[in-house]
């Protein structure tokens, strides 16, 4: 069933924006501003999913615009749909990430994460050229994730062990900004790859007012919940991505199997229920982490896919009914002319 999706409450592409323009939690910096440069960020030595050994400042985001999230590959809970989500975003931007953005993710965990350990998880996530998985010294991590403001402390209440965020910024201008990981991914990919070269020559006359903004109008909660914490990793009737298309699923599974999937799914794959354990074989073993989201929320989102599952049936057999009822045409025998 589901690969990855993750529990966030409603939060419009406008409301992200305003929040990175006026919140100090964004970390909007100057333009220009040299002191977030070689004499802050520390030059620690990371290694690649494909073993190469390079330096964080020298290497990795001198002088580039670059996209910096901390993960773990064992992670059951933000992690999956945090990557599931740069993966969206890297197919959005296209043949520019590697050529003039940049990927990193940065395994919190580097005793665990191994390079080949990287490199398996990175191929699952279809990662492509320019985004890099990296580990490195606990230390070297622990000192470079409190720098680009990524550090957690230790809580022993918070089994995630991280900030479902991502750092977005462009080294040459001084512009740095961190948002939600797991944040639309259109959104992302604008301000990725226009707002980072186009800020020096904005104008503030042009520039909206959120309070004129259309307020958004959701009519159907399992959809937002399906657009916004599933989507990244699976389709309703255009085939399998990171994890197994959905259409049918109500009418394959029961209805109490998957509200508890959907609520618990990594004590649904613990406890060794086949079902469960096939697909998560099945799909490269890509975890789908435990949402926590409330008992409305699980059924609305099943009641979507259940009409959805339903609408494309009724479809299927109007257009079978269409089919049958057009009149059979007659072979017609040539006539032929004798001599």
């Amino acid at each position: 069933m589901f690969a990855c999706c993750r529990f966030s409450r409603v939060m419009s592409s406008a409301l992200s924006l305003a929040l990175i323009l006026i919140v100090p939690s964004a970390i909007l910096l100057a333009y220009n501003n040299s002191r977030w440069g070689a004499g802050y960020f520390p030059n620690v030595e990371l290694t690649t999913q494909d073993g190469q050994v390079v330096h964080f400042y020298s290497d990795l985001i001198k002088n580039k615009i670059v996209v910096i999230d901390l993960i773990y590959t064992h992670c059951v809970d933000a992690c999956p749909l945090e990557t599931a989500r740069l993966a969206q975003v890297q197919q959005m931007l296209g043949d520019r990430v590697g050529k003039d953005v940049f990927f990193y993710s940065i395994t919190i965990d580097p005793k665990r994460d191994t390079p080949k350990v990287l490199k398996d998880y990175a191929e699952k996530y279809h990662a492509g050229p320019g985004w890099l998985f990296l580990t490195g010294k606990k230390e070297d991590i622990d000192l470079l994730s409190k720098r680009i403001g990524l550090y957690s402390n230790p809580n022993p209440r918070n089994r995630d062990g991280h900030i479902a965020a991502v750092l977005i910024g462009n080294e040459a201008t001084g512009q740095w900004m961190r948002n939600s990981a797991t944040d639309n991914p259109r959104f992302l990919a604008v301000m990725i790859g226009d707002w980072l070269n186009s800020w020096k020559n904005s104008n503030a006359a042009n520039r909206s007012n959120y309070a004129e903004a259309t307020p958004l109008k959701i009519k159907d909660q399992g959809q937002y919940i399906f657009a916004t914490h599933c989507a990244a990793c699976h389709s309703i009737g255009y085939g399998d991505r990171i994890g197994p298309d959905l259409l049918g699923v109500t009418a394959t599974r029961h209805r109490a199997w998957l509200a508890r999937f959907i609520t618990v799914p990594d004590q649904v794959i613990a406890e060794g229920d086949p079902i469960a354990q096939g697909l998560f074989d099945k799909y490269k073993q890509v975890r789908m982490p435990n949402l926590r989201l409330a008992n409305e929320d699980v059924n609305a989102l099943i009641n979507f896919l259940a009409a959805q599952g339903a609408a494309h049936s009724n479809a299927a057999q109007t257009a079978a009914h269409r089919e049958s009822a057009q009149p059979a045409t007659a072979a017609v025998m040539p006539i032929t002319r004798r001599p």
